[in-house]
């Protein structure tokens, strides 16, 4: 698979190659998807969820530019896959991951602590209200899409911190990229389109 990803040009810098390679994608799986795990697809996790299929993550990751010991939140747990990945670039002491359904907040504890990072820290809450307690983030990424950038979001970005978001309507959205100027203000470029499942909360989507 990371073969592939690289082939490809999803994935262009040696450290995320070392993180994909370093975290066990079937492990954050249900038993009736792991035989899928290495396919470049999405896959159910429960719950009308899923995981992100790789080179989605990949592109993420990449336009990300994470450094070691930046400070970044993660808007949607889900299985615990892509914190596990924000981990290997950061440091999982660095990484606070937030997620709106109890049983998948638990769940993505269990995966994380099975492949050596439980101290990643997981969540309940509302994801479209950040988590102010652990700001000011490096960068603040979400794995699932709102109509628009919170505001909340911005303002618990350190200067010069960048949003990885998809944002657009329920169906179909374009992968923004927003990076915090040092009057505040968001520097915003648009990425690829994409398709995530709808951000639920007081900033973004209703149920």
């Amino acid at each position: 698979m990371v073969d592939r990803l690289v082939r490809s040009g999803y994935v262009r810098d040696p450290r995320v190659r070392a993180a994909f390679l370093a975290v066990p994608r079937e492990a954050f799986l249900p038993a009736d998807e792991r035989a899928d795990a290495y396919h470049d697809t999405p896959l159910s996790i429960g719950h009308n969820q899923t995981i992100s299929a790789p080179s989605m993550i990949a592109i993420m990751l990449e336009e990300a530019r994470l450094q070691p010991g930046e400070r970044v939140l993660e808007i949607g747990t889900g299985s615990g896959y892509h914190a596990a990945l924000l981990a290997t670039l950061v440091g999982p002491e660095n990484v606070v991951s937030i997620e709106r359904l109890d049983a998948l907040a638990e769940r993505a504890c269990v995966h994380l602590a099975s492949v050596g990072f439980g101290a990643a820290t997981v969540v309940v809450g509302d994801g479209s209200l950040g988590f102010p307690d652990r700001g000011p983030y490096d960068c603040i990424m979400a794995t699932a899409a709102a109509p628009r950038i919170p505001q909340p979001w911005a303002a618990q970005l350190s200067s010069r911190g960048r949003i990885v978001a998809p944002i657009g309507p329920r169906h179909g959205q374009v992968l923004m990229i927003a990076t915090k100027g040092p009057e505040g203000s968001l520097d915003i470029r648009e990425g690829t389109p994409c398709a995530f499942v709808p951000l639920v909360g007081a900033e973004a989507w209703p149920e």
